[in-house]
């Protein structure tokens, strides 16, 4: 229901605005693909597969945090969002969320940002932790939701108010913490995610190969990610830069 009530508000104003900003159509794109691959995640059978294989759980985790939230980060959600409602109600919406900016600009903060996410990627890999959101549906939720949270600040931070400098260190210091979290688990010498890994046998691996799997996922194709952002990011840096000099 709130990935609908998402998607209802965003077309609704999308639809209001298609005419009036046409620039909108390839941030648009953006988000309708990042709700789309949320939306994969959280309700195909890949979420099924999660619950009993730890290789499939990271998968849909980084599925979440490092290609849905830069996508619908880069659909200005918000202010498409906003003309969802009629302009008495827009106004209205509008001044509760001018109540919110100081705490908004203080969550986007890119230190705290980059802080609150890698807070939040490290607390539920506590294998206790992580193992008890196998069979507790509630912290199941409340885990995927301070992932999605804490990456969408992430992301906005870097892609919207970072200097691209202070961006590029950032994205390549998540990167790190990242692929080290991602390396304990490969070269762990014993498994210790149990209950995550108890039905690894079913798929053809024992329980340690899934939770090496596992790591590799975070490690490698995570990392892959975050660099590209970096280099995109650092890439137009020097492109504005050049720019500028060659008019001045």
């Amino acid at each position: 229901m709130p990935l609908l009530a998402c998607l209802v508000l965003y077309l609704t104003g999308l639809a209001r605005l298609w005419r009036r900003a046409r620039r909108l159509r390839s941030t648009a794109a953006a988000w309708l693909l990042g709700w789309a691959v949320l939306a994969s995640a959280l309700l195909s059978p890949l979420h099924q597969l999660g619950e009993r294989m730890f290789t499939a759980h990271m998968v849909e985790h980084e599925a979440i945090m490092a290609i849905a939230a830069p996508l619908l980060v880069l659909g200005r959600p918000m202010a498409v969002a906003l003309w969802a409602f009629p302009p008495g109600a827009r106004r209205r919406v509008a001044r509760l969320a001018g109540r919110w900016r100081g705490p908004w600009r203080l969550l986007t903060h890119p230190a705290v940002a980059t802080l609150l996410h890698g807070a939040a990627i490290w607390l539920w890999h506590l294998p206790p932790l992580f193992d008890a959101t196998v069979g507790d549906l509630a912290l199941h939720r409340l885990q995927h939701l301070s992932f999605l949270l804490s990456a969408l600040l992430f992301w906005w931070a870097m892609l919207w108010r970072a200097r691209p400098l202070v961006a590029v260190a950032d994205l390549f210091a998540t990167m790190l913490h990242t692929g080290l979290l991602g390396t304990l688990l490969v070269v762990a010498p014993r498994v210790l995610y149990v209950a995550q890994t108890a039905e690894a046998q079913r798929y053809g691996l024992t329980p340690l190969e899934d939770q090496q799997l596992a790591g590799l996922v975070m490690w490698v194709p995570g990392g892959v990610i975050y660099a590209a952002a970096a280099l995109a990011l650092l890439g137009r840096a020097l492109h504005r830069g050049g720019r500028q000099h060659a008019l001045a």
